[in-house]
């Protein structure tokens, strides 16, 4: 509807601009769209519907899909100096119709192109840093010197004092064996000799029971034994976990504290599966948390998962980064930027990000046509690698030194609409392979999904409601009922739920995890095209009937479809700002399957002037 308003708008602009004193009739205006001279002879008037330019009426009237007031619009006929204008995916404009379209153009050009990656993950803790204090001998801990998790240990710190029998008697013999060499020192020969080997064998089996010798040196001084030992960390680092309790026997290699160096943490990073040809080890990763106002921490990835996880979709990698200042706490989530390095060979042809239009899968472009008697564009099927930063990669379509439109091409496009031609909400999308069929399930196979479809019904009234912390919590709750549905049925059956509920499980966390609406509402996007397959596969596990719909201009007009329970529009793209924007295309009863080439509904005829957009 916007677009229309924005459409009248401009051609009004333009008969005004010509110093017309009476405003044109609707006729002239669409006369004026398509860039033709009105002269004494009016085209034929034809009525349409600006939602549904397939409509085509003689007269005036109502939609009779939507019952909004159908609009004027005309048949052309191709100018006598240049005829490709009857072509179905050209648009001329003369220049002033131009100018005050505000039409801007650039270049197809080659440029190095580099990725931003922005991917979500947790601080973890460093496994390599991760040791564990144990005592060198056996006995009873009678102190613990350290009894909280999360103390901050030092190296050489005494952290308990234990009662060892064993060590004890050691001592003593230690005490005994010195006494007697000292006494028996300037006697006879052999007796000192023997005495002095007594005692150095004192010495070494105390050294090998793990007593340290500043220990024995200064037993030797006192000449009093102690009857407990103390038990020192070899490592400095936080305690993450308390093992023993005092009065409790161990033996010698026994864990009492667990602890960590958080000097250096990882950062675990789910990449997925067309993440992964932009990383590679060693690349530079700009690490951020929202719990720091964004302050950057740099690191370098040092890992990537050669495996795939089957239920997530999703390669873990891990990203090492320094932590002298301890502000990294495992547990917190992080935004982690990789910018991927530019590709090898030649530049690649790019276009600016804004000259793209998506419908599905597929992308065009308006095209500028050279040496046209009149500014025209033309409609032209292109396929596009991923964006990298402010342009898109052109992989086919284009060719270098061709001008595309980067502002404007919404306003084109929505011309060939209303002309009935080959524009970009009028494509099919671009899969032509038909999709699986649909396995025999049982009733109770069906019951196992209604846990999952529930859940996902939450998600789409939390995002219609502009809840978005509900809806991330819809989500997790999500993940979790399709984690626990155990459906029986037959092999093919199976393993179509487990297609469906791998790609179900890993949006749905990623969505449960962002903290960007719009990353939110893309990851239901995704969610919501698992739902509508699971509903073609299996059919509505409700009791109620369920609704598909769909919103046009969502994501940058490329479209959306999501699924709702109740039977007026509450579009979860846009939430209140746009609440009843959209169309619905299919009701889904219990037990039914949802068809898998679908029809708009004819809905109730709509009161006069009426339309939910």
């Amino acid at each position: 509807m916007i677009a229309v308003l924005l459409l009248l708008a401009f051609w009004i602009g333009v008969r005004v601009g010509d110093g017309d004193s009476a405003p044109p009739e609707a006729g002239e205006m669409a006369a004026s769209l398509a860039g033709h001279d009105h002269g004494a002879d009016a085209p034929s008037t034809v009525w349409t519907c600006s939602m549904h330019p397939q409509i085509r009426m003689d007269e005036p009237g109502q939609c009779p899909i939507c019952g909004m007031d159908l609009i004027p619009a005309t048949t052309h006929d191709a100018d006598d100096d240049d005829d490709i204008s009857t072509r179905g995916e050209l648009v001329k404009l003369s220049p002033r119709a131009r100018a005050l379209a505000a039409i801007e153009t650039a270049p197809v050009e080659r440029a190095s192109s580099r990725a931003e990656l922005r991917l979500l993950g947790r601080i973890d803790f460093d496994e390599t840093r991760i040791r564990t204090v144990t005592p060198w001998t056996a006995g009873r801990i009678d102190e613990l010197r350290i009894r909280i998790t999360g103390a901050r240990i030092k190296r050489n710190q005494v952290v308990a004092t234990l009662y060892s029998p064993e060590i004890y008697s050691a001592m003593r013999d230690l005490v005994v064996a010195a006494d007697q060499a000292e006494r028996l020192t300037g006697g006879l020969h052999g007796s000192a000799d023997m005495a002095q080997e007594a005692l150095a064998a004192t010495k070494e089996r105390l050294r090998l029971l793990g007593v340290p010798n500043s220990q024995i040196n200064g037993v030797l001084r006192s000449k009093q034994p102690p009857t407990h030992v103390q038990i020192r960390s070899p490592f400095s680092g936080t305690v993450l976990e308390r093992l023993v309790d005092e009065g409790q026997y161990v033996s010698a290699g026994t864990p009492l504290y667990r602890i960590a160096d958080l000097s250096r943490v990882w950062v675990q990073i789910d990449a997925y599966e067309t993440d992964l040809p932009h990383l590679r080890v060693g690349q530079e990763v700009v690490v951020k948390v929202e719990g720091l106002a964004g302050e950057p921490f740099i690191g370098r990835t040092a890992f990537i998962d050669p495996v795939l996880d089957e239920r997530q979709r999703t390669a873990r990698v891990r990203v090492e980064v320094d932590n002298a200042r301890g502000r990294l706490r495992p547990g917190m989530f992080a935004e982690a930027v990789i910018e991927t390095d530019a590709v090898d060979g030649p530049a690649p042809l790019v276009i600016p990000e804004s000259a793209p239009l998506f419908t599905g899968r597929r992308s065009v472009v308006f095209v500028e046509v050279p040496e046209a008697s009149r500014p025209t564009y033309e409609l032209r099927v292109v396929r596009l690698g991923p964006r990298s930063g402010p342009v898109y990669p052109v992989i086919a379509g284009l060719n270098e030194g061709e001008r595309v439109v980067v502002q404007g091409a919404f306003v084109l496009d929505a011309d060939l609409q209303l002309r009935g031609g080959r524009s970009m909400m009028t494509m099919s999308d671009d899969v032509s392979s038909a999709p699986p069929p649909a396995p025999p399930v049982s009733s109770a196979f069906r019951e196992a999904l209604r846990p999952a479809m529930e859940a996902y019904l939450e998600v789409q009234v939390s995002l219609a409601q502009d809840d978005l912390d509900a809806a991330r919590e819809s989500l997790r709750h999500l993940a979790e009922r399709v984690n626990e549905a155990s459906p029986q049925g037959s092999r093919k059956a199976l393993e179509a739920w487990q297609r469906v509920a791998s790609k179900l499980v890993g949006h749905s966390r990623h969505g449960a995890s962002s903290s960007d609406a719009g990353d939110l509402r893309s990851a239901f996007e995704h969610v919501s095209m698992q739902v509508t397959e699971l509903l073609r596969l299996f059919g509505n596990p409700l009791e109620s009937a369920v609704r598909l719909a769909f919103c046009s201009i969502a994501f940058d007009a490329k479209g959306a479809e999501w699924i709702q329970r109740d039977e007026a529009l509450a579009n979860p793209y846009y939430g209140q700002a746009m609440l009843r924007h959209g169309e619905f295309r299919a009701t889904v009863f219990p037990s039914e399957r949802l068809g898998a080439s679908l029809e708009p509904e004819t809905p109730p005829p709509a009161p006069s002037g009426g339309h939910q957009h």
